[in-house]
């Protein structure tokens, strides 16, 4: 028989644990499923709240997801493509301005190249990341992110933050100007 899951306080216990660099993700974020937070410095999107770090003042928690085998979905989705991480896409919407990020239609709207790169070197050199491992962590997901209150988290969330971030993904797809159509290049 399996081991019983850690309980809800062990698992944010866990993830409020030791926030590293994005440069640690391939060496130290193991492959097994879990949670994960996204922590950044308070002056980074100041107008959004955020649970200060309890052990590191310089850091806020940001966002919080949930991945099968969490190594590849750090560094191969949220570190690299707008396509397929909600985070980046909503990064991107909120530092459009500022960073003057483009983006274009594939199947989806992703960042121009450059900009993919750039967001990148953004993360890395902003935010830190943690995690936990759990076997089933969609079970934990919502009552984590009730209990952490991630501002950049729209499902399972509430409050005033939603709006901002539901505005700033707007943007971001709406930067892309129409869709193409089928039969268009």
């Amino acid at each position: 028989m399996p081991p019983a899951p850690p309980p809800i306080e062990s698992v944010i216990d866990e993830l409020i644990d030791n926030p590293v660099r994005t440069q640690h993700v391939r060496t130290q974020v193991p492959s097994a499923p879990g949670l994960y937070a996204w922590w950044a410095p308070p002056a980074i999107l100041p107008d959004l709240p955020g649970r200060l770090h309890p052990t590191v003042p310089d850091l806020r928690l940001i966002y919080v997801g949930l991945a099968t085998k969490l190594r590849s979905r750090i560094a191969s989705n949220h570190l690299r493509r707008s396509g397929s991480s909600t985070l980046r896409r909503t990064l991107a919407g909120l530092l459009q301005d500022e960073q003057d990020y483009r983006t274009r239609w594939t199947d989806r709207v992703v960042l121009v190249d450059d900009d993919e790169d750039r967001l990148t070197e953004w993360m890395a050199s902003k935010l830190r990341v943690s995690w936990c491992e759990h076997p089933t962590p969609r079970d934990v997901e919502a009552d984590v992110i009730r209990a952490l209150d991630p501002p950049l988290n729209v499902d399972h969330a509430s409050g005033p933050a939603t709006h901002v971030v539901k505005a700033a993904r707007r943007r971001y797809y709406d930067s892309a100007g129409p869709r193409p159509s089928d039969g268009q290049p």
